[in-house]
């Protein structure tokens, strides 16, 4: 085991332990991942952690699922804005004219949204994978 200074946008210790270390361990595959090296820690200040472990415990309450819920949402209707519209760079200099392509850009996505609530499609377009896409061919 070995402790290496922190690079600079870790600003924590590591400990690297040595694959010999890890090799004969019994538990090995529910410690680490790693294939070719051995377990690898990361320590932070105990503040640090005592906030992080807080964090995971409240990822299991109700209220956090439903803040997150709407978090969700937020973060579709952006993904949406940037790949319909390309929001993230602007037509025009100005910012009147980027003003007004937002303005459209957002009257766009509205419409989009009505027309898919009107006629019964969801917004979300689930990926399927190519073996599905293929199983679903051969069945028709």
């Amino acid at each position: 085991m070995r402790a290496r200074p922190p690079p600079e946008h870790h600003p924590f210790p590591v400990i690297k332990f040595a694959k010999e270390t890890c090799r004969p361990c019994p538990v090995l595959d529910q410690c680490t991942r790693s294939k070719t090296g051995g377990r690898t820690l990361s320590l932070q200040p105990r503040e640090v952690q005592e906030v992080l472990d807080h964090a995971r415990l409240q990822k299991g309450d109700e209220q956090w699922r439903a803040r997150y819920a709407t978090r969700a949402g937020v973060e579709g209707t952006i993904h949406q804005a940037v790949a319909v519209t390309g929001i993230r760079r602007a037509r025009y200099l100005g910012l009147q004219k980027t003003h007004l392509e937002h303005i459209f850009s957002a009257v766009a996505l509205n419409l989009i949204r009505l027309d898919a609530w009107w006629n019964g499609h969801p917004l979300d377009r689930t990926r399927v994978s190519h073996l599905a896409r293929l199983d679903l061919s051969l069945a028709a």
